[in-house]
C-alpha cells in the first residue's frame, strides 16, 4: 500500500477527495492545498492518469524537523536515494517554503541537492547529474515552520498539462481548474453544453473528455515515475490500455452536443487544434461569433448548461465594456435559454451582478493568485417570468428625470457638454457628464469607512443604469475615479491615447480629451462665466491667468477682444489652448500664449489689461512654482498685483472652487478695489443641484463698479 499526496488549487480539495475516492483511494484526508490518500500500485497509476483535478501526485519519502541547514542536509541524506533512482538518471529539486533558518528557497534547494549527491557518492562512489529543464526525477521539498517534507514527484510536469493544448497560446485557465468548473457547473454528461466565450476551448474540451470517458492524462508524453526504480512498466501498460479502450468506446457513445464560440477567429482555430489533439474534435462545434449575436443552438431542446469564464478588467477603462457585456449576456440568457443552467467563473463578482440574475449556488476557488467565484443560475423556462433583479432603480429614475429636463435645455442653449448627474443621491456618489455623443462617469472616491467591494458594486450598477437609460454603446462611456485633488494632481496624465473630440459651446468650438487626464480640458461649471467674458471683451485687451486650455480666451476672442493673452505654467495645456484658438480662427500676434508661473509673471508684469480672468487653484505646491499658494490666504496679495495691471474702468473676474471661501472685502477696499459676488449668475441649469461648485466675483477699481 502506498501513501500518497495529491496537490490541487486552493478551494478544490473536497472535490479532489471525492474524485480520488471514486478511483478507489483509501484513508483520504483533506488538508489545505491537497489530499493525503492511500492506494495500491494500480491506484497510484490510475490517480496519475485519471485525476482531472490534481496538480501533482507526490510519493512522500521522509519528514523531519529543521532547526538548521545541517538538519535539512541530514534529513535528506537519510533517504536511500540509490534505491529510488539510478546514477544514469538526471534529477532536479523543487524547494518551497521558508523558516527562521532557511530563508532562501534557492539555498534550500542547493542543500537538498548536495545531500542527494553526497548520498550517491558515499554509497556508489559516483553521482547523478542535475538537469533543471527536463529532469528524469523531480524531488519536491516543502518546508513549513520547522517541519520539512521530502517527496518524489511522480507527475513530472504538472498534471494540468494534458498534452493537447498549444502552450504558445494564451491560457487563462489551467486544465484541472477548468475540469473543476465543469464539475461544479451542474452540467450532466449526455446533456448539451455551450461556452459563448470559449477562447482556446479548455472548458468544452474538459467536459467532452468527461462525457466520453477519456482519461485526461492519455496524451501526456512524459511522466515523473518512468525513471523511478519502483516503476512497474507492465502494470502501467495495463492501465493505459484499459484507458484507451474506454476512450474509444466513450467517443462512439457520446452525442456531439458541445458548442463553443468566440469573437476572435485566431483563438477559435486554436480551440479546434486543441480539441483535435485531445481526441474530442468530433464532439464539439466551434464557430466565430460575437456574444451579442448568440442564439440557442438547440431551440427545440433538449436543455443544457452554459458554462464560461468571461473576461474581467484589470484596467478602469475596460470596465464599461465588460459591464455592458455581462448585462447583455444576462438578457440573452433570459430571452433565449429558458430552462437551461448557467454557470460563470469570474474574478469579479461585481461583474456577475450585472447579469441581473439570482445565483442558486456559488463556489470559491483560486485561479493562480486571483480569488475567484463560480456562480450557478437556473434560467426560468418562461422568459417573461425571468425578470431578474432591478439594479440601481433609484439612480436610473433620477438620471432619466434629469435627462428629460436637461437635454431639451442644452439644445435650446446651443451646448453639447453638460452635467447630467452630480451625486444627487448619497448612495451613488458619481458625476455623469455628457460630451456630445460620449459620456464621462466620474466616481468620487468613497470614504475609507465604505466597504470597497460595496462601493465597486454601486459603481457597476451606475454604469449599467447609465448605459441603459442613455441607450449608449459601451465604447461611448468613459470611466474615471476622482479623489480630492491637491495642487497640480488634477493635471497629471492618466493615459496616452491622445484622442481629442471637438465640441460646441454657444458659438465656440473647443477640443476636449476624455481619456488622458482626470479633467477633460473644459470646466463645465464655468460655461456662463466664459460667455460673460465674451460679452465683456469687445474691443478690450483680455488677460487669462491660470488659463488651463484657454477656453476663456476663445470666448473673449470670439466676443471681439482687441487682444488675448493666455498664461499657464504647462506647455501641454498651452499647446491645447493654441489648438482651441486656431480652430476658432483666432490666430496672429494679437493672441499671445505665455508659458510661465502665473504668480511670478503677474508680480513682474508691466502691461495693462481691460478684462482679466483668473481662476487659481485652491492650493498649489507645484515644484515649478517658487512658493506654495493658498487661495484663501493669498487672494489679497494676488489682488494687489492685479490692481496694478488693471486699466481704469477695467474688470477682474475672479473665480475659485474653495468651499466656504471668504473674500476680504475690507482688505480690497484698502487696495482701492471693490468686489461684487456674481456666483448665482454664473451657475447654469445643470449645476443647480450643486450651488457650491465654484464662487465668482467681479472686482473693479473703487468707485467704478456698476
Amino acid at each position: 500500500m502506498n501513501t500518497l499526496f495529491a496537490s490541487t488549487a486552493r478551494g478544490l480539495e473536497e472535490l479532489l477527495k471525492s474524485e480520488l475516492e471514486r478511483l478507489g483511494a483509501h484513508s483520504c484526508k483533506v488538508v489545505q492545498g491537497g489530499v493525503h490518500f492511500q492506494g495500491d500500485d494500480r491506484l497510484l497509476y490510475q490517480s496519475l492518469l485519471w485525476s482531472r483535478l490534481a496538480s501533482r501526485i507526490l510519493l512522500p519519502l521522509n519528514e523531519f524537523r529543521v532547526h538548521s541547514d545541517l538538519d535539512l542536509y541530514l534529513g535528506v541524506q537519510a533517504i536511500d536515494w540509490p534505491s529510488i533512482f539510478g546514477l544514469d538518471k538526471t534529477f532536479a529539486v523543487h524547494f518551497s517554503g521558508l523558516n527562521e533558518e532557511i530563508r532562501n528557497s534557492q539555498y534550500g534547494a542547493l542543500k537538498v541537492k548536495d545531500a542527494i549527491v553526497d548520498s550517491f557518492t558515499r554509497k556508489l562512489n559516483d553521482r547523478p547529474m542535475v538537469e533543471k529543464q527536463q529532469p528524469d526525477i523531480r524531488v519536491n521539498v516543502f518546508l513549513q515552520r520547522d517541519m520539512a517534507s521530502v517527496a518524489l514527484d511522480l507527475s513530472g510536469e504538472g498534471l494540468h498539462q494534458r498534452g493537447y493544448r498549444d502552450l504558445t497560446g494564451q491560457a487563462p485557465l489551467k486544465e484541472n481548474l477548468a475540469a473543476a468548473i465543469v464539475q461544479r457547473s451542474g452540467w450532466q454528461p449526455g446533456t448539451p453544453m455551450l461556452d459563448p466565450m470559449c477562447g482556446s476551448g479548455t472548458l468544452l474540451i474538459e467536459a467532452a473528455m468527461i462525457a466520453s470517458d477519456r482519461a485526461p492524462g492519455l496524451h501526456r508524453q512524459h511522466w515523473g515515475f518512468t525513471a523511478w526504480n519502483g516503476h512497474n512498466a507492465e502494470l502501467w501498460r495495463e492501465v493505459i490500455t484499459e484507458a484507451q479502450v474506454r476512450a474509444k468506446r466513450g467517443l462512439q457513445e457520446t452525442p456531439s452536443r458541445f458548442f463553443g464560440s468566440d469573437i476572435d477567429r485566431r483563438v477559435i482555430e486554436m480551440a479546434k487544434g486543441n480539441a483535435r489533439r485531445a481526441g474530442v474534435a468530433e464532439l464539439i462545434t466551434f464557430n466565430v461569433n460575437d456574444v451579442s449575436k448568440l442564439t440557442n443552438p438547440l431551440p427545440e431542446g433538449p436543455v443544457g448548461t452554459v458554462v464560461s469564464n468571461p473576461p474581467y478588467g484589470e484596467r478602469l477603462e475596460s470596465e464599461p465594456a465588460l459591464i455592458a457585456l455581462h448585462n447583455m449576456l444576462g438578457r440573452i440568457m433570459k430571452s433565449h435559454f429558458g430552462g437551461w443552467q448557467l454557470s460563470l467563473f469570474s474574478a469579479s463578482p461585481e461583474l456577475l451582478s450585472c447579469l441581473q440574475l439570482r445565483a442558486e449556488r456559488q463556489f470559491k476557488a483560486k485561479n493562480g493568485p486571483l480569488d475567484c467565484v463560480q456562480k450557478n443560475y437556473q434560467l426560468a423556462e418562461n422568459p417573461q417570468g425571468a425578470g431578474g433583479v432591478q439594479v440601481a432603480e433609484d439612480f436610473a429614475n433620477r438620471l432619466r428625470k434629469n435627462l428629460k429636463k436637461l437635454d431639451k435645455w442644452a439644445k435650446q442653449q446651443g451646448i453639447e457638454c453638460y452635467r447630467l448627474y452630480d451625486a444627487d443621491l448619497p448612495d451613488y456618489n458619481v458625476a455623469v457628464d455628457r460630451y456630445g455623443s460620449k459620456v464621462v462617469v466620474q466616481e468620487y472616491a468613497p470614504p475609507k469607512t465604505i466597504d470597497a467591494q460595496k462601493a465597486r458594486q454601486r459603481l457597476f450598477d451606475v454604469i449599467n443604469a447609465t448605459l441603459a437609460v442613455l441607450e449608449l454603446p459601451s465604447n461611448q462611456l468613459i470611466l474615471k475615479t476622482r479623489e480630492r485633488q491637491k495642487g497640480k494632481n488634477q493635471y497629471e496624465k492618466l493615459a496616452q491615447k491622445g484622442e481629442f473630440l471637438l465640441v460646441e459651446e454657444f458659438n465656440a468650438k473647443l477640443w476636449v480629451n476624455l481619456t488622458d487626464y482626470l479633467d477633460t480640458g473644459l470646466f463645465l461649471d464655468h460655461r456662463i462665466a466664459r460667455r460673460m467674458l465674451g460679452e465683456m471683451s469687445k474691443g478690450k485687451d483680455f488677460l487669462n491667468l491660470f488659463a488651463y486650455t484657454g477656453t476663456a480666451s476663445v470666448h473673449a476672442g470670439l466676443g471681439g477682444a482687441r487682444s488675448t493673452t493666455t498664461v499657464d505654467m504647462s506647455r501641454t495645456y498651452l499647446e491645447w489652448a493654441e489648438k482651441n484658438l486656431r480652430v476658432n480662427g483666432l490666430t496672429g500676434r494679437q493672441h499671445r500664449l505665455i508659458q510661465a508661473d502665473c504668480l511670478s509673471w503677474l508680480h513682474n508684469a508691466d502691461e495693462q489689461f481691460d478684462v482679466i480672468f483668473i481662476d487659481p487653484p485652491t492650493f498649489s505646491n507645484s515644484k515649478r512654482m517658487e512658493n506654495t499658494f493658498d487661495v484663501q490666504r493669498d487672494h489679497l496679495a494676488l489682488m494687489k498685483d492685479l490692481q496694478r495691471i488693471l486699466r481704469r474702468n477695467g474688470t477682474i473676474m475672479f473665480s475659485n472652487n474653495k468651499r466656504g471661501f471668504q473674500m476680504d472685502l475690507a482688505g480690497l477696499n484698502a487696495l482701492g478695489l471693490e468686489a461684487k459676488e456674481i456666483t448665482a449668475k454664473t451657475q447654469s441649469e445643470d449645476f443647480a443641484r450643486n450651488r457650491q461648485i465654484h464662487n465668482c466675483w467681479l472686482v473693479t477699481h473703487a468707485g467704478e463698479g456698476k
